[in-house]
């Protein structure tokens, strides 16, 4: 495994970061429901009555003789004022005069003047409240953007806090996808390494079977090659034992008799003897391939002669195994001692 870095943030700090974010947003959440955005209170325009402006007939006396003047007839109703005052002060200036005098009705124009300053003083609210509603209904959706975006400072903390939050999280997953991915490169590499290591074991153990292989196969042809050689060896001295007739000597505890002859102490051979005396006597004989006695010589006498002659006929009437030697059989010399005790 790869080191681990230290300035990598803990488990810990990092499950603090994102339960303060989940609960900002919650907090923030609640206070957007919680707000009621301003709407404008719009109040319709009232209708104002129609405005009757009657003229006054007025009797003016002139120097000798009266004039009157004829009645106004009343003008016809106006609408309500949508204009502003100047053009009702030049409606009223337009106005034409009862009758023309040297000089001017003089009560017609209080009247005219108190009922525009009366009009006047009635329609100018009435213009400002449509000019200020018509100017809200024209700004009404950057107006709502306002209201619906206007914040207070603890929800603009709050924001920043969410902000510094995030941050703190996106720094903090960045960093544990880093070490994550080192993690991983490390695990990678160390994988990696194991995969060779366990070839190069692979190919010294299969290198080591071989020469194991190799050895045992070199042992076996060894083997084989000397039970060959041991073989051809045995054959070959079968084959000169065979062929040979060159004696080899054995000894009586060799000899195996197939017919063994009958020791005898002879009476002619009595004259001069006690009855219980010993003679010991010791033949060379000469058994042939067959087990059949060749020839018969005197190698110790005992003292008396006609037993030995007596002895040398007596063993011809037998027959030996034949002696072998490297499962061959041979020629043998044996030593055949003989002991007589007189009857």
């Amino acid at each position: 495994m790869g080191s681990t870095s230290f300035n990598a943030p803990s488990l810990k700090l990092i499950l603090i970061v994102v339960g303060t974010v989940v609960a900002l947003h919650v907090l923030t959440a609640m206070a957007l429901v919680s707000i009621r955005p301003l709407t404008p209170v719009i109040q319709p325009a009232k209708a104002e009555p129609a405005i009757e402006i009657q003229l006054v007939t007025l009797a003016v006396e002139t120097e000798g003789s009266e004039i009157t003047t004829d009645a106004v007839k009343p003008t016809k109703a106006l609408k309500p004022l949508s204009k502003p005052a100047a053009v009702l002060k030049s409606k009223a200036k337009s106005i034409p005069q009862t009758a023309k005098t040297s000089k001017p009705v003089t009560a017609t124009k209080p009247v005219v003047k108190a009922a525009v300053k009366s009009e006047q003083k009635n329609i100018t609210p009435k213009l400002e409240t449509q000019a200020n509603t018509s100017n809200v209904a024209k700004n009404e959706p950057f107006s709502q953007y306002i209201q619906q975006n206007s914040m207070t400072t603890a929800q603009a903390d709050s924001l920043t806090a969410i902000n510094e939050g995030k941050m703190l999280a996106a720094q903090a997953e960045k960093s544990a996808q880093e070490a994550h991915a080192k993690i991983m490169r490390d695990a990678q590499a160390a994988a990696n390494a194991k995969v060779l290591r366990d070839d190069a074991q692979q190919i010294a153990d299969a290198k080591a079977v071989q020469q194991v292989n190799a050895a045992k196969e070199a042992s076996q042809a060894a083997a084989r090659a000397k039970t060959a050689s041991d073989a051809k060896a045995a054959a070959t001295a079968k084959a000169a034992a065979a062929a040979s007739n060159t004696p080899v000597s054995f000894n009586a505890s060799n000899a195996n008799w197939t017919a063994k002859p009958n020791f005898n102490f002879p009476d002619r051979a009595k004259r001069g003897t006690k009855s219980g005396d010993t003679f010991n006597l010791v033949l060379m004989l000469q058994v042939n391939k067959q087990g059949s006695i060749d020839s018969v010589r005197l190698a110790q006498s005992s003292g008396n002669a006609l037993l030995d002659r007596e002895a040398q006929r007596q063993v011809r009437s037998g027959k030996f195994r034949p002696f072998m030697k490297n499962d061959v059989p041979v020629v043998g010399n044996v030593t055949l001692p003989i002991s007589y005790a007189v009857p």
